[in-house]
């Protein structure tokens, strides 16, 4: 009698999100495992590993931001059929592996871009009007106003202008900023209709900009990138905000540059460990704002997610085609 197929599912927001995908996850006759992620290497072993008969294991696994390591992947193995990331960021996943063994990696491109980007602009907001310290000091019985910025016709550097740098875009024209973006792929209809100014190099980017926003992927070559270096070409008190990945930045170089004046804040919504721990040193500077990895985290974002990533692998567990694959 064959064995019943298996889902291991660690990806919070799916499963706390209502939608269609719970009901087709419940439809589909598979045995469903639910852990909440994100977990560690060894946290993965545990739960996939499998012997040489496919006795243990699963088939499919539908994850977060787990570490899906080459060591999981190989363990995984006879059983394992697929991967299925809830988002598009591939950083913590061995791609190259999957690949080697036939793994189909599959994502979930344009189902959070809005709210990322809307994302991005409340924060942009937030770090530009000094909402957050009003905010505090109204909540303590305080009246003390300071003075903000407007956003309109300042230069708003986005750095990689896929779908959610491209809907920054779109938001920085109707709050009348100019943009200035680097990308090495251009949608030239795309740069013409909003009159962005097409940077030659991520310096130009760094150099005209007085708000920078990340929208790239982490990949072995540019973790850390953003350091002092970079800082230094930035305009003095620009703004840096990232709903990217944490690991794109060097941390301590970004907390040197808030603390000096340097920049005038960071903005992010992700960390290179995360969650946060305390001692974090950009727990104690009062010019960085974090969000706990929540961009893409409303209603909509995750039911269109949760149903993307949930048919591509029933999709594939079935032998079809899937919505997406990056790999």
């Amino acid at each position: 009698m064959p064995k019943p197929m298996r889902i291991l599912i660690t990806t919070t927001s799916l499963q706390d999100a209502p939608g269609k995908h719970q009901k087709l996850l419940k439809e589909s006759g598979y045995e469903i495992i639910r852990v909440r992620g994100p977990l560690s290497e060894d946290q993965m072993l545990e739960l996939v590993t499998c012997n040489l008969d496919g006795e243990g294991g699963v088939d499919a696994i539908l994850h977060g931001n787990d570490a899906i390591t080459r060591q999981v992947i190989e363990n995984a193995l006879p059983r394992l059929k697929c991967l299925s990331k809830y988002g598009v960021g591939l950083d913590r996943v061995d791609v190259e592996a999957a690949a080697e063994h036939n793994i189909p990696v599959l994502f979930t491109p344009g189902a959070n871009h809005n709210s990322m980007a809307e994302h991005v602009f409340g924060l942009m907001l937030t770090m530009t009007k000094d909402l957050y310290a009003h905010i505090k000091l109204v909540k303590s019985g305080q009246w003390q106003r300071t003075f903000g910025r407007e956003l309109a016709g300042k230069t708003l550097g986005i750095l990689g202008l896929g779908r959610t740098g491209k809907a920054v875009a779109q938001r920085a024209a109707a709050f009348e900023m100019n943009v200035v973006a680097y990308d090495i792929f251009w949608d030239e209809a795309f740069v013409q209709k909003f009159g962005i100014t097409k940077a030659k190099s991520v310096e130009e980017v760094f150099k005209k900009s007085d708000i920078l926003s990340l929208h790239i992927l982490l990949n072995l070559h540019n973790r850390h990138f953003l350091n002092k270096t970079f800082i230094d070409m930035m305009k003095d008190s620009a703004i840096l905000i990232n709903c990217s990945r944490g690991g794109l930045i060097d941390e301590a170089d970004v907390a040197d540059a808030c603390i000096s004046g340097k920049l005038a804040g960071y903005a992010a919504d992700a960390l290179e460990h995360e969650p946060i721990k305390s001692g974090h040193p950009f727990l104690e500077i009062d010019n960085i704002i974090l969000t706990p990895h929540i961009a893409g985290r409303t209603y909509e974002a995750a039911e269109r997610q949760a149903i993307m990533a949930t048919e591509n692998v029933l999709r594939v567990l079935r032998g079809e085609e899937p919505l997406a694959q990056a790999a």
